[in-house]
């Protein structure tokens, strides 16, 4: 394996450039699912690498499970630094799991107490809270998609702001948002270098709904003015993997985007731009990190193979 084994774990660096220029350049539609993309198949090539360097660590510990010959010289001299690599990755690959797991736990349970909490009122579309506290968000899931809006949030927005509210929620349901910000959090804990992808899906997704409010309404200002008034009020959205009008993040931007022209629906950038070479370079270096992983999965399994005493 050498070397090889080591560059899942550091390649998602090559994405950090398209991250930050897909949220300037590209349509947030585009820059939403191809930034998912390439950080979905990055963190589970540097996870299979993770686990790899895993075996070879616990191989090493005294009173292991594994068969004796895993813990050759043979064995060990695949990975260069085996002693503390190997090592390493195991409370690494430990954290990674445990990160993961807990991401999936929160959102299952924000979800469940959020279905709860509607399981008494009529089974629309829309449920509307008698609340104070001014929310909205996009809930999936349980027997149907449903918008839900406080009376407070309601109160401050004008009828066509309303109607702008309403739009951008039923555009994450519809474009199953909750799905991309899911996917890119367990990314980014599965891998720091991810974080960055993490932050501009978050934006995207919500520029992508705003985009879709506006269509759907026919007022990009209309769409702008709601965000600016549901920002100022709003406390946000109960978990980071819900989307809504007021979710946290630089409302200012979103409303900047809206105030300006409407960006041209691509599916892939033109090369020679700043954007599509950073694109170019990400899938690069997704495509090598796929290749390192798949041949170092591939080597491992055939050296521990031979080692396994008959």
């Amino acid at each position: 394996m050498g070397l090889f084994v080591f560059l899942p774990l550091v390649l998602p660096l090559t994405a950090w450039p398209i991250a930050r220029l897909a949220e300037q350049r590209l349509h947030p539609r585009t820059a939403t699912r191809l930034l998912t993309g390439l950080a979905v198949v990055m963190a589970a090539c540097s996870t299979v690498c993770l686990g790899l360097l895993m075996v070879v660590g616990t191989a090493q510990l005294p009173g292991n499970p594994l068969p004796d010959g895993w813990s050759d010289p043979e064995v060990r001299e695949a990975v260069p630094y085996d002693e503390v690599a190997g090592k390493a990755a195991i409370p690494a690959l430990l954290a990674v799991l445990l990160a993961c797991g807990r991401t999936l736990w929160r959102h299952g349970r924000v979800r469940r107490r959020a279905h709860r909490a509607l399981a008494g009122l009529p089974g629309a579309e829309v449920a509307v809270l008698p609340d104070e506290v001014p929310y909205a968000y996009a809930l999936p899931g349980g027997r149907r998609d449903r918008v839900v809006v406080t009376t407070a949030l309601l109160s401050c927005l004008e009828p066509a702001e309303r109607r702008a509210l309403f739009a951008h929620e039923r555009a994450h349901l519809a474009a199953r948002h909750h799905r991309f910000l899911l996917a890119v959090q367990l990314t980014a804990r599965a891998n720091p270098f991810l974080r960055p992808l993490h932050t501009a899906v978050s934006y995207t997704a919500e520029r992508w709904a705003d985009e879709e409010a506006a269509r759907a309404v026919g007022s990009r200002r209309v769409v702008a003015r709601a965000i600016g008034k549901a920002a100022l009020v709003s406390r946000g959205t109960p978990a980071p993997t819900l989307a809504g009008l007021a979710a946290p993040g630089p409302a200012p931007r979103r409303v900047a985007a809206l105030l300006g022209p409407a960006p041209a629906l691509r599916n892939w950038p033109p090369v020679f731009t700043s954007v599509g070479l950073a694109a170019w370079a990400a899938a690069v270096g997704t495509a090598v990190s796929a290749l390192s992983s798949a041949n170092s999965a591939v080597t491992m399994v055939l050296i521990l193979y031979a080692a396994t005493p008959l």
